[in-house]
């Protein structure tokens, strides 16, 4: 019997991320459909080359529960844009004013600050769309989904975050200030990605609190590590700019914690996310190897 190959979340990643990128290609209106300067301006930040982490985690959670990933491709695609469009308008420079997103001129450098904020607003509403063409179980019907996704992007999440953030600015805020702006602004949708997933797979109300506590680990120390490689990585590594934070002047994990304290910080959240896979079998390999990936990360 031949051995079995060891899992390599290299391959995972760019096999599931090569699907995303058709779907979204597929989904999206083609860059020819009038007018024609908003679907480019879409398009360019769509494809601007990230690694997918989130619609992978939406898969990788339907995958997990024992789903077949027909009913999850829209949602993947779906925070896709959510996300996306998060960073149009995070980049504008009435928010973070930065110049380079994924080693690339940020939207509005390339289309203006009018364009860059209606692409935004446009991937935002298409996100909706595309969830309507999910064909989820009975137990999670498509209002459902809306309902989902719309919390975790609205005024009480997503936005509560970003505004949280706008606020810190020039402020030095408590451990627990900072854990509510980014359990938010970057944990809320990662954590309705995986949960989004898990519903099309059909999961179980214990299952999708497992992947639910998973995703909030998972999300939080995404972003302790952001804030650490902010403060000592570069530019060329990054692909974009660093010490935004920094400029800003807004408190992050290193800064109230210092970073050894906040390597540690994220691990320890590691180590919990891994525990809540501890009751799933081999189909949550992906989930193990993201949340070892979170955490090592170098960009």
């Amino acid at each position: 019997m031949k051995p079995e190959k060891p899992f390599s979340l290299n391959r995972y990643m760019g096999r599931v991320s090569s699907r995303v990128n058709a779907a979204l290609d597929k989904l999206l209106p083609p860059e020819t459909a009038e007018p024609t300067t908003i679907h480019k301006a879409m398009r360019y930040s769509i494809f601007a080359g990230g690694k997918r982490i989130r619609p992978v985690l939406c898969l990788a959670s339907c995958e997990a529960v024992g789903g077949k990933d027909g009913a999850a491709m829209p949602l993947a695609c779906a925070v896709e844009c959510i996300h996306t469009y998060s960073l149009i308008h995070d980049d504008l420079p009435c928010m973070d004013d930065d110049d380079f997103r994924r080693g690339k001129p940020t939207n509005h450098k390339v289309f203006g600050e009018g364009i860059a904020v209606l692409a935004g607003d446009a991937l935002l509403t298409e996100a909706f769309a595309l969830v309507a063409k999910a064909d989820p179980p009975k137990r999670y019907p498509v209002r459902v989904l809306v309902k989902e996704l719309a919390f975790a992007a609205g005024s009480l999440r997503l936005i509560a975050g970003q505004v949280q953030d706008l606020e810190g600015e020039n402020k030095n805020l408590s451990l627990k200030q900072v854990k509510r702006t980014h359990l938010n602004k970057t944990s809320a949708l990662i954590t309705a990605s995986i949960r989004l997933g898990a519903m099309a797979g059909n999961a179980t109300p214990a299952q999708l609190r497992r992947l639910t506590r998973y995703g909030q680990d998972l999300g939080l120390a995404f972003q302790v590590i952001d804030d650490i490689l902010d403060a000592t990585s570069t530019k060329e590594v990054m692909g974009k700019s660093v010490r935004a934070d920094q400029r800003n002047q807004k408190s992050t994990f290193p800064i109230v914690l210092g970073l050894d304290k906040s390597r540690q910080f994220a691990a320890d959240l590691i180590a919990d996310a891994q525990t809540q896979l501890k009751s799933f079998g081999k189909s949550a390999e992906p989930l193990r190897a993201i949340a070892d990936f979170f955490l090592t990360r170098q960009h």
